[in-house]
């Protein structure tokens, strides 16, 4: 049995966007300390709300794990995509082809890393910013 080139493309797409971010999600947290609870608001009737992430955490702290998790499954797909484009150069003596799709491979892998290089950057660059002006 063989599987086409957009079949193959299709299931990695789906694996990196709904398999591998449900390894960074957590619904509710064990964690000492952290309550989640808010029966301290008035007019409550007993019902609680958890918070999962944790109960001091504030958006910037939120933002950042955000960015972390973001840049974390971008590294990786670069690196998945750099083996790919080295497959395509490799690959150029029996596919001619291949050396033009490998070049713009290539290119839009290295625009990818610089963008998540980028935020990274901007998001530091902010964050020193705002702490400068507080």
């Amino acid at each position: 049995m063989t599987f086409s080139r957009a079949t193959v493309s299709f299931i990695l797409v789906m694996l990196l966007v709904f398999a591998i971010p449900a390894l960074f999600v957590h619904a509710q947290s064990d964690l000492p300390g952290n309550t989640g609870q808010m029966t301290d608001l008035p007019g409550n009737t007993g019902t609680t709300l958890i918070n999962p992430l944790s109960a001091d955490t504030d958006l910037e702290t939120f933002l950042r794990g955000i960015l972390d998790v973001v840049i974390s499954v971008g590294t990786v797909v670069v690196i998945l995509m750099l083996v790919y484009v080295g497959f395509l150069f490799a690959t150029t003596s029996v596919n001619p082809e291949n050396k033009v799709k490998a070049r713009t491979a290539l290119l839009w892998t290295l625009v990818g890393s610089l963008v998540l290089l980028g935020a990274k950057a901007i998001a530091e660059g902010i964050e020193a910013t705002v702490n400068a002006l507080s």
